[in-house]
């Protein structure tokens, strides 16, 4: 199986450099305010769109890492108590008189 991972990773790099290599023709970088970059290669300009998108999605899901860290946090606290309360069942319970409970019929 290790060995198909590999293969795979020399697949996916190969592809990726013949892609890199295929594209080296220089274009114009047009941004906003008539700010632009003249003669950039165009893999630069995909890589570099590539590489911002992943670190905002990063970024974006980092609130919802947190989150689910702070879940998990509280759900082991509930499991810790409740596996406490199994261990030790009368020292958890208050003692409730039975008449509470059930209270007796009249007779």
């Amino acid at each position: 199986m290790r060995y198909l991972v590999w293969v795979l990773r020399l697949l996916v790099f190969v592809l990726v450099l013949l892609f890199a290599l295929k594209n080296t023709e220089p274009v114009n970088v047009n941004f906003f305010a008539d700010y632009g970059v003249a003669n950039v290669p165009l893999v630069v300009v995909m890589l570099s769109a590539l590489i911002l998108g992943l670190v905002f999605g990063l970024l974006l899901m980092v609130g919802v890492l947190m989150r689910k860290r702070r879940e998990i946090a509280r759900l082991r606290r509930d499991v810790a108590r409740l596996e406490e309360s199994i261990r030790h069942p009368l020292s958890h319970t208050d003692t409730v008189a039975p008449e509470t409970v059930a209270p007796l019929a009249p007779l």
